[in-house]
């Protein structure tokens, strides 16, 4: 609700200092439910954060860590001295919805059989997972510090329920998943991601390649059409082509995927598989105005959204973004995501959040793949969530990879320079360096493993757009010590084909 002091324009909202979530949070919802139900329209000037701080009676700094918020996210905008506005790129169409309604209207599904994988074209993927049993070298992407994880207090969880006779646990369980882990993952999700669900909505999965493998089994026939970002992740490409979906790449910029052109590409696709809050590999995220114009795009042709939130906890600057899901008004969208970076990745334990109709098929295809994932794993990452270990770690993880992620910056500044150009991502873990004409990306890569560097060519990610070229270089799992090393060794092979490159004049 608004009212009107003095020709200014104040919100009029019920803080609760007593509540579990902070002020500054409250006060972003409430804004922010403000802004997309049309209480406050585009070009709506803000109160200043003294005025409003006064008037609802709280510290500054309350209202300008929401105003921060908000603004990164795109609802506001504005410049010292002039005022802080309601961003004007909003488009009314796209904003009027009922935030009463997020995560209750039915989705409007139609009937439609599972698409059979008995030959799968497995061969035609095109996506080689490679399961090596050595410590990866630098700098090989998507790995996690699995040194600094609290291997200790995991295993006196673990050997807290083998001593209480855990007879419920070696019996056959739910096969959507060990009931308090899917209560402790909803929980944690409503609070740190903004997804809006029930833990009735989890699905406890074996990471997200079965995840992708549950959504093709339910959602996509032999056929049908299927949006993927160009640059994108290659397991999502793979898991479709198995499903035998007709992929239309759509290009990437720096406001995500590009919804205009798949419209043109793909009218009528069924399925768009998009990675918002970080996307994979460039870590570029998805405008507010991209999602509203997505999540218009789904309701209007009836389709689904897979938001893949593989790694939206390493965020550097602010807090995590919040969630697409969390925007979604008709049950449109399908949340994955993983613990397998922000944990270790034998665990092999990930979830769904799927809109409230689609549980039952969801459950019974789980049922089909393996009846649900071990759940003695299960009950120990409930019970390790509960008490507050998986927040905490996180927390820890992500002030370390934010340390490697400096060091790597550094190095490269000081030794690179010329030949690879590393972009700082305030999030992820992984950075992206664009190479010099000359020097193939892939040529690099094959160079460079023969010195025992792991890196990952940024063109094999593209399907059709004219793929960059440039390097994928991990660093959450190697020391600054490994990480000098790593950048010295890559350096060397950089000059010596350097020296063998074409001349440019």
């Amino acid at each position: 609700m608004v009212k009107h002091s003095g020709g200014l324009t104040y919100l009029s909202t019920a803080l609760d200092a007593h509540a579990d979530q902070p002020l500054y949070q409250q006060l972003y919802r409430e804004v922010r439910t403000a802004i997309l139900n049309g209480t406050l329209a585009p070009g709506t000037r803000l109160p200043s954060s003294r005025m409003l701080a006064q008037e609802l009676d709280i510290s500054r700094t309350t209202v300008m860590l929401a105003y921060e918020q908000l603004t990164i996210e795109g609802y506001l905008s504005g410049t010292q001295g002039s005022g802080t506005y309601v961003s004007r790129i909003l488009p009314d169409t796209l904003l009027a919805y009922q935030p009463d309604r997020l995560g209750t209207t039915p989705a409007r599904q139609k009937a439609r059989p599972p698409a059979s994988l008995s030959q799968p074209w497995v061969q035609e993927a095109n996506y080689t997972i490679k399961r090596e049993t050595r410590p990866p070298w630098a700098f090989r992407p998507g790995v996690p510090e699995l040194d600094a994880f609290p291997t200790r207090k995991w295993g006196q969880l673990l050997n807290k329920y083998w001593r209480h006779s855990p007879g419920h646990l070696l019996s056959y369980g739910r096969s959507a998943g060990y009931t308090p882990l899917c209560e402790a993952i909803a929980q944690y999700l409503q609070s740190s991601r903004g997804v809006r669900c029930s833990s009735d909505q989890v699905i406890i999965i074996a990471g997200s390649q079965q995840g992708l493998a549950l959504i093709n089994q339910v959602l996509v026939q032999p056929g049908d059409t299927v949006w993927l970002e160009d640059p994108g992740y290659l397991g999502a490409r793979a898991s479709f082509m198995v499903a035998h979906a007709n992929i239309v790449p759509v290009p990437v910029d720096d406001e995500g995927i590009n919804i205009h052109w798949g419209q043109q590409a793909g009218p009528h696709a069924r399925l768009a598989f998009v990675t918002p809050s970080h996307q994979y590999p460039l870590g570029v995220t998805m405008s507010l105005q991209r999602r509203l114009a997505l999540l218009h795009w789904a309701s209007q042709t009836d389709a689904w959204i897979i938001e893949d939130d593989y790694d939206s906890e390493f965020r550097y600057s602010g807090r995590p973004l919040p969630s697409l899901q969390g925007l979604d008004p008709d049950g449109r969208v399908i949340y994955m995501g993983t613990f397998s970076k922000v944990l270790f990745p034998s665990l092999r334990l990930g979830y769904l959040v799927v809109p409230p109709d689609l549980v039952e098929a969801f459950t019974a295809a789980r049922a089909l793949v393996d009846q649900h994932s071990p759940l003695m794993d299960q009950a120990v990452l409930a019970e390790f969530m509960a008490q507050g270990h998986f927040s905490r770690h996180i927390r820890q993880m992500r002030a370390l990879y934010a340390e490697r992620q400096a060091c790597l910056l550094g190095e490269a500044q000081h030794k690179l320079e010329g030949l690879l150009a590393l972009v700082p991502d305030p999030a992820g873990m992984h950075l992206i360096g664009h190479l010099p004409s000359g020097l193939p990306d892939e040529v690099v890569t094959k160079r460079a493993a023969q010195q025992g560097i792991d890196l990952l060519p940024l063109s094999w990610f593209y399907m059709k757009a004219p793929p960059q070229n440039g390097l994928l270089l991990g660093y959450a799992a190697f020391s600054p010590e490994k990480i000098r090393v790593g950048v010295d060794a890559l350096a060397s092979v950089l000059y010596q084909l350097d020296k063998t490159r074409p001349s440019q004049a």
